[in-house]
């Protein structure tokens, strides 16, 4: 193969990895990752050790899909004890870290009664020692947080447990991916590269670059082992040629799930990457990353949750994106890792953090952030932010997965952004519980009862409705709220006729075309067209 300059194949998918399981935002920033490491990984490993033929039950059945139960083989426990004696050695510091975040608000609650703390933390846990401050709140609860900046300095972040998984996909279906580790399988090459590695965004680039083999294999350090395989990832057949859209109007393309594109000839925004593959037989038509522009000025993202923030779309595009919008955190609470260091901690040295109502100017173009309620089970989480796009004139607003429980705030929303014409707003109403996603930041065990009342839910009919009621648009989109075929790998969802979500989105499409609004669920792809409502500014 040498002498000639090769593409990489446009089904090939990066697959980020921690400690070999897929590697979501609650993996990367140290607090968060140690206690997904104990409370997830470790619980799930070890029950798959001590009932494997459970497990292999459970997968099977359709009503466990996303439940913590691995998709892997009876016959393969050895394999997954040696991961398990693996995780644990090498996580030591995190097993430690975890412990020690239980027993710091163990007693926080037993002794931190409203008077003076200096003397608290001479019995703060030793390994957290200078890595956090303990308060009050108003009503004097008692609680810390910590100083995450150094936590990336430190022993606790980890960056060797990170790695890439190179595979070929033929079709869209996946098994759910969360509850299930990555063991060794023929076609799939693993790199012990950390995510900030350069080679990375090398290879990405080679979709629509070609370059030689012996420069990338030289940067990813590949192995004479490994070249045989490696070498199959490449093609030397040119992709299709991407056109740039040139014309006057906005143009929006739906890739699926919350990923929306909005281009005019100037500029392009993109919201909630998650880019499916192209190169086989599909069952849907789709855009994929072959649709993209060669430079995205924005990258918008909603909020924490690993169907919003996909690394497996977002590191390759990582090359092409000029800013990544991301809602401003800083405050150092467990539930709420600060996501401008956490992508600036794996190479993206483009973020900037965005207030509620901040907005961000530039030619013809506005981009404002607003408040985002529901769908975090009633934590104070803040790493979440819903977007006004504004061209020339023309109005999107992207509500993602809000649920309204004040309507009072939407109004004030309204009163400063006014009457918009594209709404887009995802309804999976009914929402897995607290635990499902939030379970290892629990320091305390809840009821069943609480757990089941506090959920993951965005909109049904009335709550949507409330919403266009407020801000009147012309056009109203729900998301296809993964049910998209390259979406149920992450998140685990299969609807039917039946689905309450699937009631809930007919009944609001309905109700907005008889209110004589457009209005539709998208699924797969989809395209338009709208006229600016002032003449565009050089």
């Amino acid at each position: 193969m040498s002498g000639n300059k090769f593409y990489l194949k446009p089904n090939v998918v990066i697959e980020p990895l921690f400690d070999r399981w897929y590697a979501w935002s609650h993996l990367i920033s140290p607090a968060t990752a140690a206690m997904n490491v104990v409370g997830r990984h470790l619980d799930i490993m070890d029950s798959f050790i001590v009932e494997p033929a459970i497990h292999a039950e459970a997968v099977l059945n359709p009503k466990m899909k996303g439940g913590p139960f691995m998709d892997i083989p009876v016959h393969r426990v050895e394999e997954v004890k040696a991961l398990y004696d693996k995780t644990v050695q090498q996580q030591s510091k995190a097993l430690q870290f975890s412990k020690a975040v239980k027993e710091l608000d163990r007693m926080l609650e037993a002794e931190g009664k409203g008077m003076g703390m200096e003397t608290l933390y001479e019995k703060v846990p030793s390994i957290l020692k200078g890595y956090v401050e303990l308060f009050y709140d108003r009503n004097n609860h008692a609680d810390f947080r910590f100083f995450e900046a150094l936590l990336y300095k430190s022993q606790f972040y980890n960056k060797s447990s990170q790695s890439i998984a190179l595979w070929v996909t033929e079709n869209d279906h996946r098994p759910f991916c969360l509850s299930t580790p990555r063991l060794d399988e023929p076609g799939v090459l693993h790199l012990d590269i950390p995510f900030d590695h350069t080679g990375i965004d090398e290879l990405a680039k080679m979709k629509r670059n070609p370059q030689d083999l012996e420069y990338i294999k030289t940067l990813l350090g590949i192995s004479p082992a490994q070249e045989a395989l490696f070498n199959t990832f490449f093609t030397t057949t040119p992709p299709p040629v991407y056109k740039k859209y040139t014309g006057d109007k906005i143009r929006m393309r739906y890739f699926g799930h919350a990923c929306i594109l909005v281009e005019t000839k100037d500029v392009s925004i993109l919201v909630d990457p998650l880019i499916s593959y192209y190169g086989y037989d599909s069952d849907i038509e789709h855009f994929s990353d072959a649709d993209l522009p060669d430079v995205i000025d924005y990258v918008l993202i909603t909020h924490n949750h690993q169907d919003h923030i996909l690394f497996e779309t977002l590191l390759p595009l990582r090359h092409k994106i000029k800013h990544l919008i991301v809602p401003r955190t800083n405050t150092g609470q467990l539930e709420n890792p600060d996501l401008r260091l956490m992508f600036s901690n794996i190479g993206f040295d483009q973020v900037e953090a965005i207030e509620e109502m901040e907005t961000i100017e530039f030619t013809n173009t506005t981009i404002t952030g607003l408040p985002f309620t529901g769908e975090h089970s009633d934590l104070n989480i803040l790493s979440k932010a819903c977007y006004l796009v504004q061209i020339s004139g023309f109005k999107l607003l992207f509500l993602a997965d809000s649920r309204i429980s004040e309507p009072a705030l939407y109004k004030h929303i309204h009163n400063s952004i006014g009457d918009v014409d594209v709404m887009f707003l995802g309804m999976e109403c009914d929402g897995a519980p607290l635990t499902w996603l939030y379970g290892p930041l629990m320091t305390k065990k809840i009821t069943r009862e609480q757990d089941s009342s506090r959920r993951l839910a965005g909109s049904d009919c009335m709550k949507g409705m409330s919403l266009v009621e407020i801000f009147n648009p012309k056009e109203v989109y729900v998301y296809a709220m993964g049910m998209e075929p390259w979406l149920e790998f992450i998140s685990s969802i299969k609807y039917t006729d039946a689905s309450n979500p699937i009631i809930q989105s007919n009944k609001l499409v309905k109700n907005c075309g008889e209110k004589g609004m457009i209005a539709e669920r998208l699924f797969g792809e989809k395209e338009l067209l709208y006229e600016r409502k002032y003449a565009a500014t050089e």
